[in-house]
């Protein structure tokens, strides 16, 4: 029975209990593959792997040692980390544990002279972003278990992250390493590397000027995106306030956020480019076409007014998209109905996501078409109640320029294994054919007069055509209802006007002081991003004669703060400029425009030569307005730190005829003017 017993066990269930044997002895340790390394479309290094020391436990062996409280107390002095965290880790029911990761040379030299019971050290990759913060909200970042968590590394986990290996390594019945006995090491398959879209150089030139935006205006938020538009390759997506990924610990969830694709917003006037691109090509307005703008629209008994209110006058198309003239966007609205309007709203991607490489992905928020009022189609069609994203901007105005396809925007262009070798690859892809070339051409030449002759002088880049659209949008307070504080300062453009090569949005929420326009905080910053970009990719300078012509016309307001009045009227003089006064001082202590500011050869900057009172009576002398346009006075009282009230019958418009107090008057901060405004007489009302 002995005998029938033995030859069961050693030959029936033999393999069995060798299997099991082989079990007891072999602990396996997961060694993690190298990530994928993520490259620029130049193959500069954005996100490397390399190999740290991590130090680790077999749990099972410290406590077969029965020295765990001593092994204990020896990692803490050598690792700087509590005990009794420590004892906790090293005897946990579990086949291994991870101790800590990135040990300096001294800690490991000290490991292994210390050769503590059932503690490891093994090679362990971690993630290292060589440029610290550049394109941070693109890349996120891997935790330290080598897995991504945000941003690409999340998105594109499964082709970076690789195949792990495993470590296999034979012992005792003591719970001691056998010498020269099993030990396999089972090679861990890397992960594939990806090359992005992004321009490294590009990038550094968006994050450089955010930067300036951020640190002069202080705002919430800063973003800005660059596409092909030809392609819908991203070059650049940069947010403010951003973050070092080696570092993710250290900065808040809505620092890491990714503005640009996560957050939508009121666009204001830069939305108006797709209502001028559905009227276009439904053929309900031409060029030509002559508008009244008297400074208010009336919608289904709702008075809504021009952001000048003294109104634009008689104008054509062209000058109605120069000026940003909302009746007369209203009207294109009006003309195409809800149906068709949203026919391109839905065209240009707006409520859906595009499909993005980056998690996240706001769909933006549109009314429902069913829902749309008139005073709704009224207001959509200037800007307001649907919200947008960066992303779905950008996208829109590259399909309006680039012959009218809609191209899906994306981030990755190839993925590569470790031999080079290329594994896959993303093409452009033409999501939807919007509107046609012709429609295209046209659009792109109206926008060209609006940074040439309009709204975003300030988006001018001397020897390229460029193309645009201003925004300042009201933000929406909670309960309903706009801000009058607060609003969201926006510029989208394109360049070269007959070729375009890049496309690009800046969107700035909240911008302190004044002015807060999109024409004067980021038209700026588009200009310099643009400006470099184009002169880095090598795209040759190029004028049309219709742009020499307009260069000749404009002048740069130069900065004449804190000059004798004298000498700044004459360098204003110098520039082509002419001058007004505001006050009876010697100094001058603001000037609007700005410096920077294009304007015409000409044109007037204003000079206030009182100085702001900071005593206890801080009184201002109330400037003489009469005759002044209802903007140009809006301008004055508030640089000067008064409140309009504007007055008129039936409504204020045209320019000022009474006011007050009177001109001289000393009066406190913040108090009010009444200025009575007159329409000029024999106004012919257009079409």
């Amino acid at each position: 029975m002995l005998l029938l017993r033995l030859v069961w066990l050693q030959i029936i269930e033999g393999t069995w209990y060798q299997q099991k044997a082989l079990e007891n002895r072999i602990r396996e340790i997961v060694v993690e593959p190298k990530r994928g390394d993520i490259y620029d479309r130049n193959g500069k290094e954005l996100a490397v792997s390399v190999n740290t020391e991590a130090c680790y436990a077999i749990p099972a062996e410290v406590n077969k040692s029965k020295k765990a409280s001593s092994t204990a107390r020896e990692l803490a002095s050598i690792l700087d980390m509590k005990e009794k965290d420590l004892y906790e880790l090293i005897t946990k029911e579990q086949h291994s544990v991870w101790i800590k990761f990135k040990l300096n040379k001294a800690q490991v030299k000290e490991l292994r002279e210390k050769n503590l019971p059932g503690i490891g050290i093994i090679p362990k990759p971690q993630r290292f972003y060589p440029k610290g913060n550049l394109a941070s909200h693109i890349l996120g970042f891997a935790g330290d278990y080598n897995q991504g968590l945000e941003g690409l590394e999340i998105a594109y986990e499964k082709e970076l992250a690789g195949v792990c290996g495993r470590l296999l390594v034979e012992y005792d019945a003591a719970g001691h390493e056998i010498p020269e006995s099993t030990r396999r090491y089972i090679q861990p398959e890397q992960g594939l590397n990806a090359v992005l879209t992004i321009d490294q150089t590009i990038q550094y030139i968006a994050e450089r000027e955010l930067d300036k935006v951020y640190q002069e205006r202080s705002p919430k938020s800063a973003t800005i995106v660059v596409m092909d538009p030809r392609t819908g390759e991203i070059l650049a997506l940069a947010n403010k306030p951003d973050f070092d990924p080696n570092q993710f610990h250290k900065s808040p969830a809505q620092v890491r956020r990714n503005t640009a694709i996560a957050d939508s917003y009121e666009p204001g006037s830069t939305f108006k480019i797709v209502t001028l691109a559905a009227a276009l090509e439904e053929g309900v307005t031409n060029r030509d076409d002559q508008f009244y703008d008297p400074g208010y629209i009336k919608v289904n008994g709702e008075t809504i007014r021009c952001w000048a209110p003294e109104g634009h006058g008689s104008q054509t198309l062209a000058e109605v998209v120069q000026n940003s003239c909302n009746p007369g966007f209203i009207n294109l609205g009006l003309k195409l109905g809800t149906q068709r309007l949203y026919k391109y709203i839905n065209g240009f991607g707006f409520g859906n996501p595009l499909g993005f490489d980056l998690p996240g992905e706001a769909s933006g928020i549109v009314i429902p078409e069913k829902q749309v009022k008139p005073v709704d189609l009224a207001t959509i069609s200037m800007g307001q109640a649907n919200s947008v994203t960066p992303l779905q901007m950008v996208t829109a105005l590259s399909a309006i320029v680039n012959g009218g396809k809609l191209m899906k925007p994306y981030l990755v262009k190839e993925l590569r294994n470790k031999e080079g070798q290329v594994v896959k690859k993303y093409n452009p892809q033409v999501m939807r054919q919007v509107i046609s070339d012709d429609t295209s051409k046209l659009e792109r030449e109206l926008l060209e007069a609006v940074v040439s002759h309009g709204s975003g002088r300030n988006g001018y880049i001397e020897g390229y055509s460029v193309g645009g659209k201003t925004g300042t949008a009201q933000k929406p307070v909670p309960g309903g209802g706009y801000s009058t504080t607060d609003y969201v300062a926006s510029f989208i453009g394109f360049a070269p006007v007959d070729d375009p090569q890049l496309v690009a949005i800046v969107v700035v929420d909240s911008p302190k002081g004044y002015p807060y326009y999109g024409g004067t905080v980021a038209a700026p910053v588009f200009r310099e991003v643009v400006k470099d970009s184009l002169r880095y990719l090598g795209v040759p300078v190029r004028y049309s004669p219709g742009e020499k012509a307009a260069d000749e016309e404009m002048a740069v307001v130069p900065l004449v703060l804190n000059l004798p009045v004298q000498e700044a009227e004459k360098i204003l003089k110098e520039a082509g400029l002419e001058s007004e006064r505001s006050g009876s001082g010697q100094i001058v202590y603001g000037q609007l425009p700005l410096d920077g500011v294009k304007v015409k050869k000409g044109s007037k900057v204003l000079l206030n030569l009182q100085k702001l009172d900071t005593g206890q009576q801080d009184e201002r002398v109330v400037p003489n307005v009469k005759g002044k346009s209802m903007r140009d006075v809006a301008e004055l009282l508030g640089m000067m730190g008064l409140v309009l009230v504007p007055e008129g019958d039936p409504f204020p418009t045209g320019i000022a005829v009474e006011q007050e107090p009177a001109a001289g008057t000393q009066i406190t901060a913040g108090g009010q003017v009444r200025v009575k405004f007159r329409a000029p007489q024999n106004v012919v009302t257009g079409p």
